[in-house]
């Protein structure tokens, strides 16, 4: 497996902040709408599993081979940038400004989005034959998502609103330790192990991911679903924007780099050593 200890680890997410932020306009678009587009064929997968087998467990077993098919092919989410960015601007690497790291962020929301939204097009297209029959029990199920966890978080209030942060932060916990994770392999074997358990785990728990939200609600609104896009904006994909974000820089990218890049004095070994000494040598 090629094992990357935690210190090089470190350095080499620093080092994949800094090359995402200084990354063209161009490529940062077309790595984001790849990314997001293969993403969301990979919950429609699962969504299709998971109805078809009846069983959830099967669906999020085998959502993760479009992340890890993203992640291997360089493409670019939302989710993995709201980590390595700021760790290259806390890390002060030339031209990482927190302008630029905003920019970087607005521009994958963007291509995320669109590449998404594409992809929720074509699925609900092809599901209702052109909107043309009704929604078969897949498209159903989509529909279902859309209104669950959009007006039934509103139900809720303040309660709903703080479930659906939290939820978002969990996610991006998971998902940033995938993407860092991976960097402690050199093999693909490897990556795709270490990649497979945390996304597993946060599509099977429900925790609210950003991206994958870029293509569900978008399709529940095309094939009908009772919300508005406010109350897709406003009872998710804002909340758990921030959510995610918040996961992914205070769990993941500041934890790593404050204890295995800027490591803290180690206590005083050679004091402690002689005390114990002296401590056992007869007066």
């Amino acid at each position: 497996m090629s094992y990357v200890p935690p210190a090089e680890l470190a350095r080499s997410m620093v080092d994949a902040g800094q090359s995402k932020v200084l990354m063209s306009t161009r490529d940062t678009l077309i790595r984001s709408y790849m990314g997001g587009a293969i993403l969301a064929l990979a919950a429609a997968f699962a969504v299709t599993v998971t109805v078809q087998t009846g069983n959830a467990l099967l669906g999020a077993v085998l959502f993760p081979v479009g992340f890890c098919m993203l992640y291997l092919l360089g493409f670019d989410l939302l989710t993995g940038v709201f980590t390595l960015a700021p760790v290259a601007y806390i890390d002060k690497r030339p031209g990482v400004t927190a302008g630029a790291v905003l920019s970087n962020w607005g521009l994958v929301f963007l291509g995320n989005f669109a590449g998404a939204f594409t992809v929720a097009v074509m699925i609900t297209y092809i599901l209702t034959y052109g909107y043309s029959i009704p929604p078969n029990d897949v498209a159903q199920q989509l529909m279902h998502i859309g209104e669950a966890r959009t007006v039934g978080y509103a139900e809720h209030g303040a309660a709903g609103m703080m479930t659906l942060f939290l939820r978002g932060v969990l996610c991006n916990w998971m998902v940033s330790t995938a993407v860092v994770a991976a960097l402690m392999s050199k093999s693909v074997p490897g990556k795709v192990l270490v990649m497979w358990m945390p996304i597993m785990l946060f599509f099977y728990m429900g925790f609210e991911h950003s991206v994958v939200n870029m293509f569900l609600f978008p399709s529940g609104l095309l094939l009908g679903g009772e919300f508005s896009l406010g109350d897709y904006l406003v009872w998710n994909e804002i909340p758990t924007v921030i959510g995610n974000l918040v996961g992914g820089i205070v769990f993941v990218g500041a934890v790593i780099y404050v204890t295995h890049m800027r490591t803290a004095p180690k206590r005083g070994a050679g004091t402690d050593t002689e005390t114990a000494e002296s401590e056992l040598t007869p007066a």
